[in-house]
């Protein structure tokens, strides 16, 4: 007999797609396409920051903007998906009637 493993009793439920969650070398590549981005954006700060030196201020806001970059990029490319809160599979006995019948009682 098939069961499933929570034991809830519908084995041939059927999982609905909007509830999965991405595989982990999706999201494992989505992570590594982001990291990929911000580091790439980091070397054309730098030669903007060299076209425009004449500007000193323009220059100074490429060099600022791309300091902190890889420290961002490696904090994205390390992060995880949110833990979902899952249901804990805990043991429900059924509840037993009480005997609906009298009782003698012996009063002393």
């Amino acid at each position: 007999m098939n069961r499933s493993p929570r034991g809830t009793g519908d084995e041939d439920a059927p999982v609905l797609i909007t509830e999965a969650a991405p595989s982990y070398e999706d999201e494992h590549a989505a992570r590594k396409r982001k990291y990929m981005l911000m580091m790439g954006m980091r070397f054309p700060c730098l030669v903007l920051a060299g076209i425009f030196y004449h500007t000193w201020w323009l220059a100074l806001l490429f060099i600022v903007i791309s300091i902190p970059l890889p420290w961002i990029a490696v904090l994205i490319a390390n992060d995880g998906p949110p833990r979902k809160r899952e249901n804990v599979s805990r043991y429900q006995a059924e509840a037993k009637a009480l005997e609906q019948r009298e009782h003698r009682i012996i009063d002393g």
